[in-house]
């Protein structure tokens, strides 16, 4: 059956298999929607989930190296720099003289900072739990952690 611009109609539903049966198509789709409902949560904040990422790992490594974040995290050095003078000149972390390496940057939290923390805790914490009661409790939390673990390298 053809279509007012005379081509062929379509089908009555899009035809997603070779997408939708893809692990990083999913994995991909699922990140994004994670994304999407952090930034809404996070509004407030104005922050970002790298961001936060940076400043919970600060909290509970005050001194640490500012390289040795951005490898645990995966972040680029040139991005992981823009990532941290956005925090810096927002007032909660800033730079130290690494102990026994004059060449690098510590990071530390500043006390603005740790109250930041203190409640950006508390909005993750009620995000985690939306996301656990979503895949089922904490044993299929755990059992999904256990798959994805497996894919990386």
């Amino acid at each position: 059956m053809a279509d007012e611009t005379g081509g062929a109609a379509p089908e009555t539903q899009l035809q997603t298999e070779d997408t939708t049966d893809v692990i990083g198509y999913r994995l991909r789709r699922a990140q994004l929607s994670v994304f999407k409902n952090f930034k809404a949560a996070f509004e407030a904040f104005d922050l970002r989930p790298a961001e936060y990422s940076v400043l919970v790992l600060i909290a509970k490594n005050p001194g640490r190296k500012q390289t040795e974040f951005a490898e645990v995290l995966g972040i680029k050095r040139a991005n992981f720099v823009t990532l941290i003078n956005r925090l810096e000149k927002r007032g909660l972390i800033e730079r130290r003289v690494a102990a026994g390496d004059r060449r690098a940057n510590a990071l530390h939290l500043t006390p603005a900072g740790d109250a930041f923390v203190a409640r950006i805790r508390k909005t993750q914490d009620t995000f985690e739990a939306q996301y656990i009661e979503k895949v089922g409790g904490i044993e299929q939390r755990d059992a999904l952690f256990s798959l994805l673990d497996r894919l990386l390298d």
